[in-house]
């Protein structure tokens, strides 16, 4: 009896399969804050990541303490998940560079990704890029680090499908309060939170647009924050509306108990996953021919949806059937 093929390979062919991350990134500046998010995320499981932020978690003069501690706390054995990205300064920021110096080497085999902050043009990400790229092969590191980009000036909302082109991308964030701001109060404050940030036509605009140029190049759109930090029913809601109005998949936290309801806004529905299993584990027995299922037709287009549904409920942390586990993860 031949050995059933994995949906990976079945189904992908040549192509890059669309990236299967945790529906919810939260943020942590100080040392205190992330040991904190660390121990959450023991306690969780795997179904969020953690962002070390080095932008706007080092204070002046005292940056590079800053990146040696994150690069340690990424290295540490309380990492167990692997699951832990930083954010650097940003491309007019002297100390980019020397971010990515001291990160790079220290942590490049294990980050879970690099965020770049307040780009104005494309080619200020393709440059970041670029010497990401640089010190990782001066440090024999072969891997592709995944690459996050904050959409949040007027210059990279315009420049938004070129920068989703640059390589090693994975994800492209909406920075909602630095894009808010960039208008000069000709969008009022109210609009930093809901139902503004998604009813105002040129929010509206910045976000669909930013989804659309991520999804067109297999790449994650995340949502910014709730600035409620305290009402995880404002979280959960906001959460839902950027998962099925705007086709966001990803959301940003900044306190933990909007952990669980970004996570809960975001996962798949259940019946689907349900339907998923059925599905996939039917066509896997059929070489990954045509099916039925509840007499309807299943075939490749259907498989790949399903399958990526499935993936992200996993990263859900969503309960999934002992031969669906067995097949697939």
């Amino acid at each position: 009896m031949a050995a059933s093929v994995h949906p990976n390979d079945a189904l992908f062919d040549e192509e890059k399969p669309f990236p299967v991350i945790p529906s919810c990134e939260h943020f942590a500046g100080s040392e205190k804050l992330i040991l904190k998010a660390l121990e959450l995320q023991q306690k969780m499981g795997p179904v969020f990541d953690i962002t070390c932020d080095c932008e706007d978690g080092a204070a002046a003069g005292f940056e590079a303490e800053h990146a040696e501690m994150v690069a340690r706390v990424i290295s540490s054995d309380s990492n167990i998940h692997g699951m832990m990205g930083v954010r650097i300064h940003d491309y007019t920021h002297p100390h980019w560079k020397k971010d990515v110096d001291i990160l790079v080497p220290k942590i490049g085999e294990k980050v879970a990704y690099i965020t770049l902050p307040k780009c104005t043009r494309a080619a200020q990400i393709a440059e970041m890029v670029s010497y990401i790229k640089q010190v990782a092969r001066e440090n024999d590191i072969h891997r592709a680090i995944p690459i996050h980009v904050l959409i949040e000036t007027h210059g990279a909302l315009k420049e938004v499908w070129q920068i989703a082109e640059v390589d090693w991308i994975q994800v492209l964030d909406f920075g909602m309060m630095d894009f808010v701001s960039g208008h000069n109060g000709a969008i009022p404050a109210a609009c930093m939170r809901s139902p503004g940030q998604f009813d105002h036509p040129l929010l509206a605009r910045a976000k669909t647009e930013m989804v659309a140029a991520a999804l067109a190049n297999g790449i994650v759109p995340a949502h910014n924050v709730t600035l409620d930090l305290k009402n995880a029913e404002q979280t959960l809601a906001d959460a839902k509306r950027a998962r099925n109005e705007f086709g966001f998949l990803r959301m940003w936290s900044i306190y933990p108990t909007q952990i669980q309801a970004i996570v809960d806004a975001m996962k798949p529905d259940y019946s689907e996953v349900e339907d998923a299993q059925g599905i996939l584990l039917a066509a896997q027995a059929a070489d990954w021919g045509p099916i039925q299922f509840k007499g309807e037709l299943h075939d490749r287009a259907t498989y790949r949806y399903y399958w990526q549904l499935l993936q992200r409920a996993n990263v859900s942390g969503l309960e999934l059937s002992e031969e669906a586990k067995k097949a697939f993860f």
